[in-house]
């Protein structure tokens, strides 16, 4: 028996022999729980089972839950209970801080909807183009799933109506604060129909929160669970330190070199996992992708293939994944590293099992360190950090597994004519034997001379550009408040590109994080686009790798931190050296440090809402 968590882990989890429900007993129209059948669980969740029956029974509910613990099905399954798919209107509406969330939690409802006919969800973000979602709003989309500010976009256009809005949720409440969509949150509770129904899940209940559920909620049932976590005893585990644009040539060179029999790579979203797929299939890999889209049969056909050694690599999200056992799978690829440390645990979970040991790799990228020291608190245990394989080691590997097979091939014996051949060559080019063996290996293992010198050398530039990077996290002076962690300057150390000017600073309670999720969210930015972020009293400055259009400029100016708009426009240089801080550099550019700045509650109020005011400083989130 498994319980359902589509967000992570098996965490929270009943065993046979202490579970006293299961999917069965909690009162799922048939379609919902034959696609949760189909995903092979029977046992809910401890979230699962309390909020479930809870929301069929039409209550609003509090949720105090860490994604890992089953939240996206202990709201998703009812919410799909209460619309009616021959309504061609948006009746459920899922309000989450980020696209990367928003993707995720879309494509899990689209699991669970698989055997309701007629029903369809769209996600709405940031960065995507507008009139796709906009003909999906039309067509009558009966779930939405989006951030706030695309939302009030398309509230705004008139293209999303909430008029027939039966079920509304609000997804990871704290973060939403704390990314400062307060001001958002509230006109989209505001514009709702006042007899609706409300799951607001957070993973802490903070005053605000509380303000929150008091005001938009009535009576709601309060549910508060802990995350569990097991460790993978049996898995060694280990981490690189990979830049994003080496990912993919990261892992075919770690494929390559690999004795494990079948591997499985998990990414955070379907599209991440089809490109993924689609890359390593083009190297020549024997690979296959599943995601929550693709249908049961299908699944069911690759993981067969899996098994039967007719496939060596499975490319898959964490949902898609779950219920998977194959005993070939000998080591799992982490191409994005989870964020929550309980979905670590479920993805290495896939190895080392009944008994098998295996190997875990996790590819973090240099302002992920902080996602591993996470994980490495949750499990108890210090991961291994390893090099990525080099060009030659892959070509070195190749050829330790041909010699490792001459004996065998000698002692099958009829190697006469082979024989005959190599001595007319060496007595036609006077070839030294070992040289001409050489040769012999290296065309065997496709290493073809020139080319090869030329990725290594390409390779050995990348190694030491991470290596210097590592000693320039670990020299950076620590500050009190950060625990113990080194403080970066920027997203990417090597991002050289275009400055940009915010209208918002450390006045307004504006912090990197709120920044960095406006720019990915309403700017579809990501991570790797970003480099360093200055904030001062009252403004910011952000460095963008690659100059942004007028459509995207005017998207992001509109976006909202702190509950004021970005408003943002290429900067005009920086002031003369020695003008303060109150609007200018300070000399070298860098803003001034200064005491800290009081604090101001923050909350979904009408008067505006905004993260808690710091010192000013200079850092990436």
């Amino acid at each position: 028996m498994t319980s359902l968590d589509t967000s992570a882990p098996e965490s929270a989890q009943n065993t046979p022999e202490t579970a006293a429900t299961t999917f069965a007993d909690l009162g799922l129209p048939a379609p919902l729980l034959r696609a949760v059948l189909d995903l092979g669980f029977t046992v809910p969740s401890s979230i699962q089972e309390r909020a479930i029956p809870a929301l069929l029974s039409g209550s609003d509910i509090t949720g105090v839950a860490q994604t890992g613990t089953g939240k996206t099905a202990a709201f998703g399954l009812p919410m799909l209970a209460a619309i009616d798919p021959s309504v061609r209107q948006t009746q459920a509406l899922v309000l989450t801080p980020t696209r990367e969330l928003a993707m995720q939690v879309a494509e899990a409802i689209e699991t669970f909807a698989k055997h309701m006919d007629g029903l369809e969800v769209v996600p709405v973000y940031g960065g995507s183009p507008y009139q796709p979602q906009v003909r999906s709003l039309s067509r009558g989309a009966q779930v939405v799933v989006g951030t706030p500010g695309r939302v009030i976009d398309h509230l705004e256009r008139g293209t999303l109506k909430l008029d027939g809005i039966r079920f509304l949720v609000l997804d990871e409440a704290d973060e939403m604060l704390r990314m400062g969509f307060a001001e958002d949150v509230e006109k989209v509770f505001g514009m709702a129909p006042t007899e609706r129904q409300v799951a607001l899940f957070s993973a802490t209940m903070p005053p605000q929160i509380r303000r929150v559920a008091q005001h938009h909620l009535r009576q709601p049932v309060e549910i508060s669970v802990s995350r569990q976590s097991s460790t993978v005893t049996a898995v060694t585990q280990q981490f690189a330190v990979v830049p994003f644009r080496h990912k993919i040539g990261s892992l075919v060179r770690v494929l390559a070199t690999s004795d494990a029999e079948a591997a499985i790579v998990f990414c955070r979203t379907r599209g991440a996992a089809e490109e993924v797929g689609s890359a390593l299939i083009e190297r020549g890999i024997s690979a296959a992708t599943i995601s929550g889209d693709v249908a049961q049969k299908d699944r069911e056909k690759i993981v067969e293939r899996l098994r039967a050694g007719a496939l060596d690599v499975l490319v898959a999200t964490d949902v898609a994944a779950r219920g998977l056992d194959v005993d070939r799978l000998g080591l799992v690829v982490n191409f994005d590293i989870p964020g929550e440390p309980e979905a670590y645990v479920h993805r290495i979970g896939r190895t080392g099992r009944a008994g098998r040991t295996g190997v875990a790799l996790s590819f973090v990228t240099p302002s992920e360190r902080g996602r591993l020291k996470s994980i490495e608190r949750t499990i108890r245990q210090q991961l291994t950090e390893i090099e990525i394989p080099s060009p030659a080691d892959v070509s070195a590997y190749k050829v330790r597994q041909l010699l490792g097979k001459v004996t065998e091939r000698h002692e099958a014996g009829r190697l006469s004519m082979y024989q005959e051949l190599v001595r007319e060559h060496l007595d036609t080019h006077g070839t030294d034997p070992v040289e001409l063996a050489a040769v012999l290996a290296a065309l065997a293992v496709g290493d073809d001379g020139p080319k090869a010198r030329e990725e290594e050398a390409l390779f050995e530039a990348q190694r030491a550009e991470a290596r210097e990077t590592r000693r320039r996290d670990e020299r950076a002076p620590r500050r009190e408040g950060d625990s113990g962690r080194p403080q970066r300057s920027g997203i990417r150390r090597d991002a050289v590109g275009t400055r940009y000017r915010l209208s918002v600073g450390h006045t307004h309670g504006a912090q990197p994080s709120g920044i960095v999720g406006a720019l990915t969210n309403e700017g579809g930015l990501s991570g790797k686009d970003l480099g360093k972020i200055d904030i001062f009293p009252s403004f910011s400055l952000v460095d963008i790798v690659k100059p942004l259009d007028e459509a995207t400029i005017d998207r992001i100016s509109r976006a909202r931190v702190a509950g004021k708009a970005l408003r943002i426009k290429l900067d005009d240089g920086p002031a003369p050296r020695g003008a303060n801080a109150g609007g200018h550099s300070a000399p070298g550019g860098r803003p001034r440090n200064s005491a800290p700045a009081g604090r101001r509650e923050a909350g979904f109020d009408r008067q505006g809402a905004g993260a808690e005011r710091k010192p000013r400083f200079r850092t990436g989130s």
